[in-house]
This record gives C-alpha cells, sequence and structure tokens, in this order.
C-alpha cells in the first residue's frame, strides 16, 4: 500500500488548482472608466464617459474562464463635457432617464483566448433592455498596489454596442447607430 501513497500525493498536488476558488475584487471606482465613442454626421466623433461606478470581480487566477464580474452605475453620471448634451441624451429623445436608473453588466461566460485575453460574455441592462453582449478583455497587470500594499488587478476591454439595439437609435444613420465602447478598470482584492 505504502508504494502508490507518493502517486496519491502526485495526484492531489496536480488536481489542487482545480479546487482554487475565485477571490473577490471590488471596483476601484476612482481609476476605473467606461469612454464611448461614435460618429457625428460624418464631421466629427464623439466623446463620453461613465466613470466612479461600483462593481466586483471575482478572479480566479488559476483558472480565468472561472471568474466572473458585475458592474453597476447609474445612467445620470455620464460625462459629455457639455451640459446641453448631457440634457439631449437624458431627455425624451433618448434615455428618459429618472435618478435612480441604473446600467448594468452581468457576466454569463469567460472564453479564455490567450495568455492574457479572453472573451467575456455577459447580459448588459441598458435603457430598460437587456441583451447579450461580448467584450473582448485584456488582463493588464495583477499584483501588489505598490502604494496600497494589497493585492490589485487592472483590465480593459472593447465591445460596440448598437445604439437602436436599446431603443436610443433616434437620428441614425446621421448620427451612427454603432458606439464603440472602451473599458479600463482597476480593483482591489477585498478583505477576507
Amino acid at each position: 500500500m505504502t508504494r502508490f501513497a507518493p502517486l496519491a500525493l502526485i495526484a492531489t498536488l496536480v488536481t489542487a488548482p482545480a479546487f482554487a476558488e475565485a477571490k473577490k475584487y471590488t471596483l476601484d471606482a476612482s481609476h476605473s472608466q467606461i469612454v464611448f465613442s461614435y460618429n457625428h454626421l460624418g464631421f466629427s466623433t464623439s466623446y463620453g464617459m461613465f466613470s466612479g461606478f461600483n462593481g466586483e470581480i471575482l478572479f480566479d487566477q488559476a483558472d480565468p474562464a472561472a471568474s466572473s464580474v458585475t458592474v453597476s452605475f447609474p445612467v445620470k453620471t455620464m460625462l459629455t463635457g457639455w451640459q446641453e448634451r448631457f440634457d439631449h441624451f437624458m431627455s425624451a429623445d433618448f434615455f428618459d432617464a429618472a435618478d435612480e436608473e441604473m446600467v448594468t453588466f452581468t457576466s454569463t461566460a469567460i472564453e479564455v483566448t490567450g495568455e492574457k485575453t479572453a472573451k467575456i460574455t455577459g447580459d448588459l441592462s441598458l435603457n430598460g433592455v437587456t441583451k447579450s453582449v461580448v467584450l473582448d478583455a485584456v488582463m493588464n497587470q495583477v499584483g501588489e498596489h505598490p502604494m496600497a500594499k494589497t493585492p490589485w488587478a487592472g483590465f480593459s476591454a472593447t465591445t460596440t454596442l448598437i445604439r437602436s439595439d436599446y431603443n436610443l437609435g433616434q437620428f441614425a444613420p446621421y448620427v451612427s447607430d454603432e458606439v464603440q465602447v472602451q473599458i479600463s478598470i482597476e480593483a482591489q482584492k477585498a478583505a477576507d
């Protein structure tokens, strides 16, 4: 019996990572942004941003496909750089947003595509409509934050949304129906 003990030990060590569990990280609201852009009448590209939002990542570094992410923020935290544009976006032409109206994203699957890349599929709820979207994601860095001295993670992602899918298609196609989305987030490991 004892001659099988080393084999049992090796088997245990080889399968140990499968029992690792995802660690909870909370978004660093001060260093997490969503930037969106769209073509305006062929003359320019207009930009907007959401910042200061809340979210949580359950991150399994050994098995990234077992990770998940949830994010939420009020529509009215949108930044456009011009008050009149913001007011128009919040009007009945677009969001007709109440103060408490939220944008949410909840991942449903993660497909690892490379050493630091993945496709994150999730449900995006925007303007009362929920649709599945795919984010092309990159893990920028994972390690100890040099100032906070705690575990930290950084990720980037991109996607393209069709605003008419969310009942926001006013003035399309003159104002592009496609909206390019760039996401950059930092997250800190939650206290155990």
